[in-house]
């Protein structure tokens, strides 16, 4: 039997002509409902323990289920056989509804009946009893499209109503229904459903129907679907008909406007080997085949997440995705920091497509700007500056030898006492020695390595660091080691927070640069409160403040105007200006310099 010859065999009985999958594979029981248990859970409980609301509210995007769990809970009220949450499915009630033929079920557009005088005719039969079933159920959908007379009508019939009238509303924006509404209501919001539980529900809905299909293609459209399970069945209806009534990935591409996963392999091979030939190359292949560039970039940030998952989540491999295995290989030679870069540029370059002069150069730009962005994996060649000088070698107490300058301990390396005991010849270390900004222009390897503490902020204001890297390193202290290659720094431990794995690795970074050679960074976290160079300076904001303070109580013309006028001061309105540094350092100021 063909694929199409299941489809037409699988209609009910009576009907020649073709229903679409969103209508023939639409729930009959709450069993069959996909990705809604907790609402299902609630209302079956509900219904078996007899505690049945006379309205409920079902809320969520469209096609999630709220029409189906509506039509579903009217047959639960009105089977023949009794009122449960497992309906016979073969009485005439329950046949009616399943065909959309039962009396007692009222569904109404509310989107097409806004106006006061059809929800007033509506509810003019409200009081009259059921035709048929045991309950008159209205299903109102889109309800939040109602006028504020038509709420205002419904507003006491819904508080309420008689005892064989239950409401159903449905609604996508319940922020427009009036609160008079959601709080005569017992409301359940539908959540929007995964692509695994669409593909899923897919997968065995076409399994029983043996019809053939593409695991990949599957999941294609389950992510086209965004969500919603009717949009998916509609792609699906779609990409049967592109394929002859079987499900194949390159049908599904073509109708979908894919990018062909082999592009996006290009593109990360050429992001990884950082050829800018390469990468623009497959920019255009992508762009040969009529694949719009925001398609392009999207399909390439899923496949930077996915690399992303492989890299920190140990095991982390999605089921039916051939592509995995080429993914794994991206993961283990490209950096996660390259990674997270690629992302960024390439959700941001999306947002700027319309702004750019073209869609094709939108691309190019963004691909170009991850190469252009991308960090340096060697350091960058030091400016020309002064001649270096030799630092002499610190004694084995760690105390300078007589006669060394304070300018050459600024940002300088030192040769171990035991090297200079043994190996004379070798204690070339060199130093900045006229500017702590001035980059060491020779190292050699296994060297002692020693900041002056008193040096140190001026370091960090030549070396430009700035946020959350410039707050970090105002916290630290210098501190000699006697260990090779190593900066020990110490810092409050109430401050520890400062400190990131991010920002340790970019302090270590930018350091190892400017020294010209490689380093690791240790942080001491001490209990007892440290002269950081943030403590001084608050310090020194704290003594200006004073002195401003100062100045303005022993101000004679505001000691005039305070006794004439019964007058005050307000707390915290005296600030020091720039010109009260020379309060801060001690040297007298004037009311002007306030």
């Amino acid at each position: 039997m063909s694929a199409q010859d299941s489809l037409l065999n699988s209609e009910p009985a009576g009907e020649s002509e073709y229903r679409v999958l969103a209508r023939r594979w639409r729930p009959r029981n709450f069993a069959e409902m996909a990705g809604q248990e907790a609402v299902v859970q609630a209302l079956v409980n509900g219904l078996n323990s007899g505690r049945v609301h006379h309205a409920f509210l079902f809320t969520g995007t469209r096609g999630v289920g709220k029409t189906t769990l509506a039509r579903i809970l009217a047959k639960c009220l009105n089977c023949e056989q009794q009122v449960s949450a497992e309906p016979c499915g073969e009485c005439g009630a329950c046949l009616d509804i399943d065909e959309g033929r039962f009396v007692d079920l009222i569904e109404v557009d509310a989107a097409s009946k806004t106006k006061v005088d059809d929800t007033r005719e509506l509810l003019d039969n409200v009081q009259y009893a059921a035709t048929r079933g045991r309950y008159k159920v209205y299903l109102i959908d889109e309800v939040h499209m109602l006028s504020a007379s038509s709420f205002n009508a419904l507003l006491k019939t819904l508080e309420e109503p008689p005892e064989h009238v239950k409401f159903i509303l449905a609604t996508t924006d319940p922020q427009k229904i009036p609160v008079t509404i959601l709080s005569r209501c017992i409301r359940f919001n539908l959540r929007r459903m995964s692509s695994e539980q669409i593909s899923d529900y897919l997968s065995q809905r076409l399994t029983a129907e043996q019809i053939e299909f593409e695991p990949d293609a599957l999941q294609a459209i389950a992510k086209a679907g965004d969500g919603s399970m009717r949009d998916s069945l509609s792609l699906l209806d779609q990409a049967l008909a592109h394929g002859s009534g079987k499900l194949q990935q390159q049908a599904v591409q073509t109708m979908l406007g894919m990018v062909d996963s082999r592009f996006i392999e290009q593109l990360l091979q050429a992001l990884q080997s950082n050829d800018a030939a390469a990468l623009l190359a497959a920019a255009g292949e992508i762009y040969a085949q009529g694949q719009s560039a925001d398609r392009s970039l999207q399909q390439l940030a899923e496949a930077l997440h996915r690399i992303a998952l492989l890299q920190q989540v140990p095991g982390y491999a999605e089921s039916s995705d051939q592509q995995c295995d080429s993914l794994k290989a991206f993961a283990e030679s490209i950096s996660g920091e390259d990674i997270q870069l690629y992302y960024q540029i390439a959700t941001l370059g999306r947002s700027e497509l319309p702004h750019a002069p073209d869609p094709r150069i939108g691309l190019d730009m963004t691909l170009l700007r991850m190469l252009a962005f991308r960090p340096a994996e060697e350091p960058l060649a030091a400016p020309a500056g002064p001649a270096p000088v030799k630092a002499p070698a610190t004694t084995a107490t760690g105390s300078k030898p007589a006669g060394q300058s304070a300018a050459q301990t600024k940002a300088g390396r030192t040769t171990p006492p035991a090297e200079v005991e043994q190996k004379p010849a070798e204690a070339t270390a060199t130093v900045a020695a006229s500017h702590p900004g001035e980059t060491v222009m020779q190292a050699q390897q296994q060297e002692v390595i020693a900041l002056d503490p008193e040096q140190w902020p001026e370091l960090c204001r030549h070396l430009g660091f700035s946020g959350p890297l410039r707050v970090l390193t105002q916290h630290l202290i210098p501190v000699q080691t006697t260990e090779r290659n190593l900066l020990l720094f110490n810092m409050e431990q109430r401050d520890a927070h400062l400190h990131t794995e991010r920002l340790h690795e970019q302090l270590t970074r930018a350091l190892a640069e400017h020294l010209q050679t490689p380093i690791n960074i240790k942080l001491q976290f001490c209990d007892e409160i440290l002269q950081s160079p943030a403590r001084r300076q608050a310090e020194k904001n704290d003594n200006a403040f004073r002195k401003a303070q100062q100045v303005v109580a022993s101000d004679a013309v505001i000691n005039d105007l305070i006794d004439t006028f019964d007058a005050r001061i307000v707390p915290g309105s005296v600030k020091p200006n720039n010109h009260s540094a020379q309060a801060a350092a001690g040297s007298p100021g004037t009311v002007e310099d306030l």
